[in-house]
């Protein structure tokens, strides 16, 4: 009975993982900027699993950040994967035990998270854990390759990789902008505010992950409090339906890789 949703984990996380290798290439080139090694960032990438998370722990390490900096910018950047966590929590049976749901919940990334709602019934383990293992591995493998490459590469070559990453990040921001006036709004405020905070005096002393943390919490603040997400219907076992793209409930999602991060 287990070994059916383990090999229907592993089909849905194949289109996933393939996306997330691309992406975390990319990453690869920042980490090998950072001073990390292969092992070191296969390691971040497969506990971290987070695009924007790996982005902002990254370049705070080759800014030599504090520890606790490098902790609050991962958590603040993270944090939606808790809410992530919470939705899921609902849709277990009442009989798993504690230690398969801290196990979906680690591997919990946007492309998997939207896979995992759509299926129909109870959350079944083994399906997150054919997922998550096919996911994880070619997302922490990309880093790898990623530093490898950047550690042989002309340096020309490793400066143009270093901008497929921007590119990662429009993917994640002009979607959703051009479909929801507010977050096109907040995503130009953001824009001008990161600018503003650059050339303020006292403010442009501070690091660049402390800004970060700072914008994101409160530019993310009030735009919650100004416009919140109305909720929409539900199903019978209380889980938002409207959601779920139709590319992540067929599982192929249109936007792998994005974390958005992740990712």
């Amino acid at each position: 009975m287990s070994r059916k949703p383990f090999l229907e984990g592993l089909r849905d996380g194949v289109p996933i993982g393939l996306g997330y290798f691309a992406v975390s290439f990319s990453l690869g080139i920042v980490a090998r900027n950072a001073g990390l090694t292969p092992i070191q960032g296969f390691i971040a990438s497969f506990f971290n699993l987070a695009s924007a998370g790996e982005y902002a722990l990254f370049t705070s390490m080759q800014a030599v950040a504090s520890f606790l900096e490098i902790a609050i910018i991962t958590l603040v950047v993270n944090a939606r994967y808790l809410l992530m966590s919470c939705a899921l929590a609902q849709r277990f049976d009442p009989a798993t035990p504690m230690i398969h749901r801290f196990l979906v919940g680690f591997g919990i990334t946007d492309e998997i998270f939207g896979i995992t709602i759509a299926r129909p019934g109870t959350i079944q383990p083994v399906y997150n854990y054919g997922a998550i293992l096919i996911a994880a591995t070619l997302w922490s493998l990309g880093t790898s390759l990623g530093i490898i490459a950047g550690n042989f590469l002309p340096a020309r070559v490793v400066s143009a990789l270093s901008v497929a990453l921007y590119g990662m990040f429009l993917a994640i921001i002009i979607p959703p902008a051009r479909k929801n006036l507010v977050i096109a709004i907040a995503v130009c405020v953001s824009f001008l505010c990161s600018y503003i905070c650059g050339i303020l005096p006292f403010v442009k002393d501070l690091s660049s992950g402390t800004r970060t943390i700072i914008l994101t919490v409160v530019i993310a603040s009030i735009v919650a409090l100004v416009k919140p997400i109305e909720e929409g219907p539900s199903t019978g076992s209380g889980t938002p339906t409207d959601q779920v793209a139709p590319s992540r409930a067929s599982g192929t999602p249109e936007d792998a890789g994005t974390d958005g991060g992740t990712l």
